[in-house]
């Protein structure tokens, strides 16, 4: 079996960023899967399942509801290897694009007071697991490391 495109990127040099992980048609559109890179994998700890669980249902509500990108969010999710979250958008995007997008994101993520939204036993199959402040904390760090002041080696995957 050949690899998937996101095991042939060489993570001993990935840093955190917002990458194009892979275009794909879909009809006649095209789907943009970015990578959310949020921990340097491999280099420093991963980020804890409540957390992540907390991003999740914040970044999923704040982008369904965007005014513009909302009815072009396809998902919003973890990934498995817990150093960073994939978002799909219909639409042919670079990375540059969605930096203001995840920057208000990330912006709301950090700011947001209250309780998560679903985060109750009748909207999730694992509400208990979440994790407010420690959310809050790692989309400031995003901000602060990654997105206010991105440059070109955080947007494009390494060679």
């Amino acid at each position: 079996m050949e690899k998937i495109t996101s095991f042939t990127i060489d993570h001993l040099k990935l840093l955190p960023g917002v990458y194009v992980s892979r275009k794909d048609p879909a009809g006649d559109a095209v789907i943009t899967t970015f990578d959310l890179r949020m921990t340097r994998p491999n280099n420093e700890p991963v980020m804890n399942t409540a957390e992540m669980h907390a991003i999740e249902h914040l970044g999923a509500t704040f982008l369904r509801n965007h005014p513009v990108y909302g009815s072009r969010t396809i998902y919003f999710g973890p990934m498995g290897c817990r150093t960073g979250f994939y978002l799909l958008l219909c639409g042919d995007f670079e990375s540059v694009d969605i930096i203001p997008l995840m920057t208000e994101m990330f912006e709301f993520i950090r700011d947001f007071e209250g309780e998560v939204p679903g985060a109750c036993a009748r909207d999730c199959g694992n509400y208990l697991d979440m994790n407010l402040p420690m959310a809050r904390y790692l989309a400031r760090k995003y901000l602060d490391e990654v997105l206010y002041d991105i440059d070109e080696e955080r947007l494009v995957y390494p060679e």
